[in-house]
């Protein structure tokens, strides 16, 4: 596993729809489920500032691959968002600037204090750049295959396209964390530790404590509750495990679990 920041440099762009015919929608709707969906994954995308912003006040700052990836995937996470907008538009439901505002207008009061415990934390350890780089592995596995399940099951060929496109993108964003994880993990037991701990203690489904509790149930159990969902979730497990010193951690089944 490998990832070369100079070509993803190159490669990083907005993300591409011009030949999207998001009016095909309104000719041929979504169901329900996948509209829930959707809503949530327009309201986690667009929320990936506000993660940047708590990553960006830590040391990882210092390091100039991970800041100059972080410019990047950022970029690229708007304009996924801005598409899934443009689905939701289709549909006549509320997206966009107006959505995103009344989101963050909902964010609990403790939100704005994350920053302040993220500059705390990486003050005390020098491996909470791991940990950022690990949680951040674990959150692009799950929305890859978030986005794989909902194609699958909405079956709209519109939508299948465009959830590739975005998919193809998520894809680079994996092999650059899971690279940053394993190396930082690799060379440090008390990093394997430390984010063993975190992980085990703190992580939720990507959108915890954004969108409503209610709406992450639904999500992890529509897309991951049958058997082909299950075994997705087994598959990231897996990869979980193969990075040094997570093995049987099962965060994905157990949140599927309990969601269930």
């Amino acid at each position: 596993m490998s990832f070369d920041s100079a070509d993803y440099q190159r490669r990083s762009e907005k993300l591409y729809t011009a030949d999207i015919e998001f009016d095909s929608f309104r000719d041929q709707p979504l169901d329900s489920e996948a509209l829930r969906c959707l809503r949530y994954m327009h309201d986690v995308e667009n929320h990936t500032v506000c993660y940047l912003r708590d990553i960006l006040v830590t040391r990882a700052h210092r390091d100039p691959e991970i800041t100059s990836f972080l410019t990047m995937w950022n970029y690229e996470e708007f304009w996924h968002g801005d598409a899934i907008a443009k689905v939701l538009d289709a549909h006549h439901e509320l997206a966009g600037s107006g959505r995103i505002a009344a989101l963050r207008q909902r964010l609990p009061k403790s939100d704005k204090w994350k920053p302040l415990g993220f500059q705390i934390a990486s003050a005390i350890t020098p491996h909470l750049t791991a940990i950022h780089m690990t949680w951040g592995a674990v959150n692009e596995w799950t929305t890859q295959a978030a986005y794989a399940r909902l194609s699958k099951l909405a079956d709209h060929p519109t939508l299948s396209e465009l959830l590739g496109r975005i998919m193809k993108q998520e894809g680079r964003h994996i092999d650059f964390y899971a690279t940053q994880a394993k190396g930082r993990l690799g060379g440090s037991q008390a990093a394997q530790r430390m984010t063993r701990w975190a992980l085990r203690r703190f992580w939720s489904p990507v959108g915890t404590g954004v969108v409503p509790e209610r709406e992450v149930d639904f999500l992890r159990t529509y897309l991951f509750g049958d058997e082909a969902g299950r075994s997705m979730a087994q598959r990231i497990d897996r990869r979980v495990d193969r990075l040094p010193g997570l093995e049987g951690l099962h965060l994905l089944q157990e949140a599927v679990g309990a969601a269930a």
